[in-house]
């Protein structure tokens, strides 16, 4: 196993700016390690593996040319399927969404794309973000890592994000809360959330449950990590 997908983001920024690893390095143990283990957790509905490598020799060009591209300059992460992301298939968990690409990226994805991130794909997720479990029956529901065996759920609706973090398929992911959806599969897989302060995140381009109460925020390993995203991602939006 690839240690490289078991540093936090915090730590695989520092590495990349030091040139100890190269983006591509990091992009490419995360998405070896998708292909082994996400037949079984089911934690991506798409993995972006072209669009993410194409992005991470990018990242080396500039690393190379000594420019920074922002606070995660290289650092890979997961996007819940309700975020917009241009050309590439945004469901929502849904099949009635399941061969829409949407015209622009959402803001909170464009932020972090200029901070530098690289996504890997879209995270399962509970079907339009209703419901605490976080099974999905169109896209197969996603399995704890702690105990994929016996099946044991993630808590919802954020469930791919969950497990995809807490079993090393990405450092990082979005997730939305509305009623629970960040805290409820944070608590249940054993990583870090946050819900930030209402309006703190853009929502522009976030497929809405309930606009009054959706909150845009981090899932990562470490309460570090999450923090790290949240300053890469939040600030004012007119569209929001």
């Amino acid at each position: 196993m690839n240690d490289l997908v078991w540093k936090s983001m915090v730590e695989l920024a520092r590495l990349i700016r030091a040139r100890e690893v190269s983006p591509v390095e990091v992009v490419q143990a995360h998405l070896d390690r998708i292909a082994s283990l996400d037949g079984r957790l089911r934690s991506y509905i798409t993995v972006m593996s072209d669009s993410a490598l194409a992005a991470a020799k990018a990242a080396e060009a500039a690393a190379t040319s000594g420019e920074t591209l922002g606070p995660l300059h290289g650092v890979p992460v997961g996007l819940k399927d309700l975020y917009c992301t241009k050309g590439v298939k945004t469901t929502g968990g849904s099949r009635i969404l399941s061969d829409w690409a949407p015209p622009e990226d959402a803001t909170v994805v464009s932020r972090l794309a200029g901070a530098g991130a690289i996504v890997l794909g879209k995270l399962n997720m509970h079907e339009f973000a209703y419901g605490p479990e976080g099974l999905n029956p169109h896209y197969g529901s996603p399995w704890n890592p702690w105990d994929a065996v016996t099946h044991r759920i993630c808590g919802g609706s954020s469930s791919g994000s969950g497990a995809a973090v807490a079993a090393g398929l990405c450092p990082g992911a979005l997730g939305s809360d509305t009623g629970g959806s960040i805290r409820i599969p944070a608590s249940l897989c054993g990583i870090s959330g946050l819900k930030p302060t209402y309006g703190r995140v853009s929502r522009a381009g976030v497929l809405p449950l309930a606009w009054s109460l959706d909150h845009v925020g981090p899932m990562c390993r470490t309460a570090a990590d999450c923090a790290l995203m949240l300053g890469s991602m939040a600030g004012y939006d007119p569209r929001d």
